[in-house]
């Protein structure tokens, strides 16, 4: 397994890259944001562990744009911040397990091999599956990209975080509740009222889509593709 390690922690990244080196796997082991993207890029490796609280870019940071530029690495987050939210945030991106610090080494190595395990299904199988065409837009569930023609769509974590939820469930209105759990999750201090500023945004990003973002009284919000 040819693995890439992205932790910040220059102990934890040595004491990794051992231990999993002793597994048998082939690691690669970076520190910063930017560099993990590069690397990941320009090789893309078997599984990516990805710590969220990176320099350059965060954890979730690389994750999204990895996805956007159409990267299906299968993913483990690995990080202290073990939230609710955080876990939100990060399978929302396009993260495919997630597991907090303190952690068990075989426990990590089992998980990782049943990415793998899962990623190696027949691609006839995953391309069945893996891509919802609604309206002008292609949204790959696999990776969380959303293309518009060839051009992946520019989203705001937020917007990303909303466009997923009301994807996950096409022509099926969302409450108002569930999208602010999702879209804010864990953050207390952000009124409530704040979901309907990121639904007038992502309507003007939609333009051109042929898709409707309804407001359905007492119901919440619904994805619809206009005839």
């Amino acid at each position: 397994m040819q693995l890439l390690l992205v932790e910040d922690d220059a102990a934890m990244q040595a004491t990794l890259q051992r231990s999993l080196a002793r597994r048998g796997m082939e690691v690669t082991a970076l520190g910063d944001g930017r560099e993990a993207l590069a690397q990941w890029t320009a090789q893309p490796p078997d599984a990516v562990v990805l710590d969220l609280s990176l320099p350059g870019l965060d954890g979730l940071q690389v994750l999204q744009q990895a996805r956007a530029r159409g990267l299906r690495t299968p993913v483990l987050l690995l990080t202290a911040r073990g939230t609710v939210g955080d876990r939100v945030l990060g399978l929302n991106a396009g993260a495919d397990d997630y597991l907090p610090k303190p952690f068990d080494l075989d426990e990590l190595e089992a998980r990782l091999r049943a990415l793998l395990r899962r990623s190696g299904e027949p691609s006839e199988a995953k391309s069945a599956s893996s891509a919802l065409l609604i309206g002008a837009i292609r949204y790959e569930k696999e990776s969380g990209a959303i293309y518009l023609g060839n051009e992946v769509m520019e989203f705001t974590p937020r917007e990303l975080a909303l466009m997923h939820a009301l994807l996950a469930q096409p022509g099926h209105a969302v409450t108002k509740e569930r999208l602010y759990e999702l879209v804010f999750p864990g953050q207390l201090d952000v009124q409530y009222e704040a979901i309907e500023v990121v639904v007038y945004r992502l309507r003007k990003k939609l333009a051109g889509t042929r898709l409707t973002l309804m407001t359905l009284r007492g119901l919440g919000y619904l994805l619809k593709a206009e005839a």
